[in-house]
């Protein structure tokens, strides 16, 4: 037999369940897409200075080396959707500064990759308070047989 009074808190579960289901998976689900950003640009930073090191330490002219350098570049953080625009290279070569493929030398790449956070407007763009810096660096020895051409 049905209540003749009821009460006033029926049916309001399934409100509360879709409120704070949405208060709780909205702050999640921002959180899984900017660690996804930041995870993908830091291996886009860690493979382009790793190959960028290689290409430079493997080459018979500096050159030569440094052309490998920048296509190398380009397509490791091509892999990770990475726009070359919000990344910088530097190159350090030790002993010699103009020539990288010095004998017993040693290539120094560090390569910077500025992250926009998820769902920020396009317009406050990769020098804004959004964008969190990654970084990453690799060291390569020149094999102690290499000729300067």
């Amino acid at each position: 037999m049905p209540h003749s009074n009821p009460s006033p808190d029926d049916g309001s579960a399934a409100v509360e369940v879709l409120v704070l289901g949405v208060l709780l998976l909205v702050p999640l689900v921002y959180l899984v897409l900017t660690i996804a950003a930041l995870q993908g640009a830091s291996f886009a930073a860690e493979g382009a200075a790793r190959q960028v090191a290689r290409s430079i330490a493997l080459a018979a002219t500096d050159a030569e080396g440094r052309r490998a350098a920048d296509a190398a570049a380009t397509v490791a953080l091509a892999d990770w959707h990475v726009d070359p625009s919000a990344a910088g290279v530097e190159v350090r070569c030790v002993p010699d500064p103009g020539d990288c493929i010095t004998a017993r030398g040693t290539v120094d790449v560090r390569v910077r990759v500025a992250v926009a956070l998820p769902l920020l407007p396009p317009a406050l763009g990769l020098g804004a308070p959004g964008a969190i810096p990654i970084e990453a660096r690799s060291v390569q020895r020149v094999s102690m047989f290499a000729i300067a051409r």
